[in-house]
């Protein structure tokens, strides 16, 4: 325990300061968090081949050509993700697959590769989209994600005894779900109305979803975690787990916005 508080201090020290500074140091740091979660897939032990390390070095480079895909000229979440980006995204990795032995690299790996790209640069590319438009609504999907995870764990520790998907996330309740999600959706709804502008019954309904989403996302990566018999994505973060471990939550939030952008 210990050892989380003091890393949790520590990553808040380091990223406070960069998401209230925004601009390209922001986005460096984007950079850098989205590659080392790509790396922490590519590193699964049951769900592909052994990466080569030049399809790995290609692979962050297409996975930042998404990330950082049209950022500088955007207004709207929309212009975000390039087709062009994809494109070339497809055709290096499975391009490459024809200079490898089908032990070594196939082309269904360069397949799964290519979902795993797509969700992380997808995800970050919307980080710095949502950081270059506002501040604020940064925070209150962070918020969303901070309040209902914090208040699923402890919800489910003190009223939990429903199981919720027992098989993917043994720990999990139904109880602590509703509880997390209806705290989140309370306290990002009142961050959202006095800090952004005056919520409405569509604002509220979209957080009460969002934070849902990133229960799913919490899920969905602990499945793939017991899929590979994993307990966390790596150890760079002591006690923690991996950069995937912290932010599959908002991962599925980030992708949920840009489903209900409109209605923000």
């Amino acid at each position: 325990m210990k050892k989380r508080i003091i890393s949790a201090i520590l990553m808040l020290i380091i990223v406070i300061p960069i998401v209230y500074l925004g601009n390209w140091i922001f986005n460096i740091g984007v950079g850098i968090v989205s590659s080392l979660a790509l790396i922490e897939f590519m590193d699964l032990p049951k769900s592909h081949h052994k990466i080569p390390l030049l399809v790995s070095i290609a692979s962050i480079m297409c996975m930042l050509l998404l990330v950082f895909s049209d950022y500088q000229n955007s207004y709207s979440i929309m212009y975000g993700i390039s087709y062009r980006g994809l494109a070339i995204t497809l055709l290096v990795l499975l391009g490459l697959s024809l200079f490898y032995k089908k032990e070594e690299y196939q082309a269904t790996d360069a397949l799964v590769l290519l979902g795993a790209i797509t969700l992380i640069g997808t995800s970050f590319n919307t980080m710095i989209l949502v950081r270059m438009f506002s501040l604020y609504k940064f925070i209150y999907l962070i918020l969303i994600f901070i309040l209902t995870d914090t208040f699923a764990l402890f919800g489910g520790k003190l009223f939990g005894k429903h199981k919720l998907i027992p098989h993917v996330s043994p720990n999990k309740t139904i109880e602590g779900s509703i509880i997390g999600s209806t705290v989140a959706t309370i306290g990002a709804s009142i961050f959202y109305h006095y800090l952004i502008s005056p919520v409405n019954i569509k604002i509220i309904l979209a957080t009460l979803v969002l934070s849902i989403l990133g229960q799913i996302g919490d899920l969905i990566f602990s499945k793939i975690k017991r899929e590979n018999n994993l307990k966390d994505f790596s150890n760079l973060i002591p006690g923690h787990g991996g950069i995937l471990d912290r932010l599959d939550s908002t991962i599925a939030i980030m992708l949920g916005y840009l489903i209900l952008y409109h209605i923000f």
